[in-house]
């Protein structure tokens, strides 16, 4: 496929305007499994990985108040039912975080068994999903927890977690029934309680799954005539269909990733004009399935299929929170092989798959964008680097591959004034040094890698470095000429390929006598081959 004309920067740049700025609502939020697996050493080695190289700024994740925190600790004594409230995991769990520099949202569920009204649980690990049976022993725990975290960690940084109501109960499968009378109850019982701690807490909700958009509309006018307090609102987006079930895994169509951002922005279109309009906006979970089963997660076809929707979500929302970091993830029984189709950007034994290194190239990635199009996105930092982050466009039909997907455009090289950096204005512009990473089906695909060693459940320490080196991203570099401040690139892509380029000016400080050497020089050989 060819993309031509060249697609220049706009011109307004040089005329003084000011760029756009690229939102960071991508890293705002990541997601992981249940909170107590935040308590192993690997998991705690894989979340260090991502923040080193991506640095996200919050992590979600399900089970803060499941019996597996032991949070809330029913006894008896004196003839009388007592509870008393444990914080021992909880704080383990969100230092290892802060250490790590992100900090949680926390997401209040599920019901706590010796609270709980019945026994209907979700998952391997059982969260219960059914509302409390003493709605005040509820607010009671809602208040410990939120002040024990006060008194812990301070009201000024506990305030710059958002504390989120539960998680998708428009679907039966999480709240008993799907009972929409019944959240609400909940959404008014914690709400006022946190607000009656702190008024300035963010807390919001409803956390709502694709396909009952209307469960918002009703929520916001619940809110609206009830006076109560809500600082966000929340919602998920997938794009698969129903799940063609195999021996531990599932197939599943999949929508375009247009469908992604269609759901990104349905909430401020749902609000719009009502008392919840100008709310922040959170997308708790995304992916392109909502199985952490299914292959789809552990190709170059997933990294390319969400590269649009990194670059232009921020557009639409203030967070959009992949799901998950890692493959550690429990809620269909523990995997039974390294890569199994997990939500996570790291297998198990952080392996990193492309989808990894797409969220790494956007961390590379300028805050001023100079140009964005259906499949690239080009920015600017303040040191005057150029990045591009390019991909070839996915097909869901099935159809046949398309390899060879050009795209050519012509990038302002320099410093933001419009000067080439290390060069005083108006002189000779030189180079500029390219370097370019990329992973696709050919490249960086330890998935592809692990395929061909036989799918190994267990891969041994040598399959294991194998496999880290395969996932690592090709590198090329070269030098390329400005002309009149600008550099001309012409990109071909192979098939499901995320790339990024990094462009610099070039200050060359090549010594005069080391000017116009080659390799005949090194040889101690001069110009006409012969000893010197």
């Amino acid at each position: 496929m060819m993309r031509d004309p060249a697609l220049d920067v706009p011109s307004a740049f040089s005329a003084g305007e000011t760029p756009s700025r690229l939102p960071d609502a991508w890293r705002f939020c990541v997601g992981t499994g249940r909170f107590d697996l935040a308590l192993r050493r690997d998991y705690q080695e894989s979340l260090a990985l991502v923040q080193r190289e991506i640095g996200f700024r919050h992590i979600r994740g399900h089970g803060l108040l499941s019996d597996g925190v032991g949070v809330h600790r029913p006894y008896e004594y004196g003839g009388r039912r007592h509870v008393r409230h444990v914080f021992t995991y909880v704080d383990q769990v969100i230092d290892a975080y802060l250490d790590l520099g992100i900090a949680p949202f926390l997401e209040l569920g599920f019901m706590p068994s010796g609270l709980a009204s019945g026994e209907q649980t979700v998952f391997w690990w059982r969260g219960n999903i059914t509302p409390p049976r003493d709605w005040h022993e509820w607010a009671a725990l809602v208040r410990a927890t939120v002040t024990h975290l006060i008194d812990r960690y301070g009201l000024d940084q506990v305030r710059t977690w958002p504390i989120e109501v539960w998680n998708e109960p428009n679907l039966k499968e999480f709240w008993l029934d799907a009972d929409e009378a019944a959240y609400q109850r909940l959404y008014e019982v914690t709400v006022d309680t946190i607000k009656d701690v702190d008024a300035s807490l963010q807390v919001g909700g409803p956390a709502i799954s694709p396909g009952s958009d209307d469960w918002l509309v009703r929520f916001a006018d619940f809110v609206a005539e009830r006076s109560l307090p809500i600082d966000f609102v929340s919602r998920h987006a997938y794009t698969s269909g129903p799940a063609q079930h195999v021996p531990f895994g599932v197939h599943q169509t999949l929508a375009p990733p247009s469908r992604l951002l269609e759901q990104f922005a349905m909430p401020r279109r749902q609000l719009q004009g009502g008392p919840l309009a100008d709310l922040p906006v959170h997308i708790t979970e995304f992916n392109s399935s909502y199985r952490p089963d299914n292959p789809i997660h552990d190709t170059p076809f997933n990294a390319a299929y969400l590269a649009p929707v990194l670059a232009t979500g921020g557009d639409l929302v203030d967070s959009f929170s992949y799901w998950t970091f890692s493959d550690m993830f429990e809620e269909v029984g523990v995997p039974t092989s390294l890569f199994h189709g997990g939500f996570g950007l790291l297998t198990h034994r952080q392996v990193k798959k492309p989808t990894y290194h797409l969220y790494a190239f956007m961390a590379r990635m300028g805050e001023e964008i100079l140009a964005r199009g259906p499949d690239h996105l080009v920015t600017r930092d303040d040191s005057g680097r150029v990045t591009v982050l390019a991909w070839a466009p996915v097909d869901v039909t099935g159809g046949p591959p398309v390899d060879g997907h050009r795209l050519r455009l012509s990038v302002p090289i320099g410093s933001p004034s419009g000067s080439p950096a290390g060069s005083p204005a108006g002189s000779p512009a030189g180079s500029a040094f390219l370097l370019r990473s990329s992973v696709s089906e050919e490249k960086g695909n330890a998935w592809r890698a692990w395929c061909e060693m036989g799918r190994p459940a267990s891969p041994r320490p040598r399959q294991l470095d194998a496999l880290r080196e395969a996932a690592e991203p090709v590198r090329a570099h070269r030098s390329l000429p400005i002309e009149d401040g600008r550099v001309h690139l012409d990109i071909t892509l192979d098939r499901h390929e995320v790339t990024l380029l990094e462009i610099t000016p070039v200050a060359d400080e090549t010594p005069p006598w080391a000017a116009g050497q080659d390799d005949r020089r090194l040889l101690g050989l001069d110009d006409q081959g012969d000893p010197r």
